[in-house]
């Protein structure tokens, strides 16, 4: 059956494309009798829902800047026996995230800390939530920049408002003062709203305070952060190497010839 013409400039119009791209396969089941009335309409609502939470996922996806599109239902627990896969699915009920709570991933370089902190975000995303990921040098970089060109106080916000804020690689190295007052204004604002936080990190989180020049800064911040935090030690083999790509016919020695 060909939708008819005037009914389609129609739901163009009210911009209700989910039921337009339906609507014939629908008709058909209404016309089988499968469908009643009522039920013809309920099914073309839900249609239209959906793709409406379909595109709304997808444009906070996009938002999120995600590193890789990485989900929790991807992550290959039996890969490494030790990570805590029971402590890490509890946080995926995201229990933390409408009572302002934060998540800290830590452990050894390669065993999958950014993959599950990506994970958690995009269940986030699906919950409704605005999602932020960067990687913290980034970030502070970003800030940093804000001072020189007077544009600080609108980068903050940019940070501040994702209802969930993704640091990657959190406290690599020791920072500078500027760095430490940027990360304080930050966590305070994200905290007096209620934001939530996801940080990993090759440090546990009692070794970031000498990374800050000022004690009372250090105190200050890293009280309000790891007190109001789920801490997740993650340790095993590294996650990488089994997702490297495998190269078929290759040799596993290399030649005799290249052997010095």
């Amino acid at each position: 059956m060909i939708v008819d013409v005037a009914l389609e400039q129609a739901l163009r119009t009210l911009k209700l494309s989910g039921m337009l791209q339906t609507l014939e396969s629908r008709l058909a089941q209404a016309r089988a009798g499968d469908l009643g009335h009522i039920e013809f309409l309920q099914v073309l609502c839900h249609d239209e829902i959906a793709r409406r939470e379909s595109q709304s996922i997808a444009r906070r996806i996009r938002r999120a800047q995600f590193e890789q599109q990485l989900t929790l239902e991807q992550f290959d627990f039996a890969a490494s026996p030790k990570l805590p896969a029971a402590q890490i699915r509890d946080l995926a009920a995201l229990r933390w995230l409408p009572v302002g709570e934060s998540v800290v991933l830590y452990g050894p370089v390669g065993v999958g800390k950014t993959h599950v902190a990506q994970g958690l975000g995009h269940l986030a995303i699906r919950q409704g939530a605005e999602v932020r990921f960067m990687k913290t040098s980034r970030l502070l970089a970003t800030l940093a920049g804000g001072h020189a060109d007077r544009t600080w106080d609108k980068r903050l916000r940019e940070f501040v408002r994702p209802a969930v804020l993704i640091l990657d690689d959190f406290g690599m190295r020791e920072l500078t003062a500027s760095q430490a007052d940027d990360l304080y204004e930050l966590i305070s604002e994200r905290a007096a709203n209620g934001g939530s936080m996801v940080l990993t990190s090759n440090r546990s989180p009692v070794d970031w305070y000498p990374l800050f020049p000022n004690p009372v800064v250090a105190e200050s911040l890293l009280d309000r952060l790891i007190n109001t935090s789920h801490q997740v030690f993650m340790n095993g083999p590294s996650y990488r190497p089994n997702k490297r790509p495998v190269t078929k016919n290759a040799p596993k020695t290399p030649p005799k010839e290249a052997i010095g």
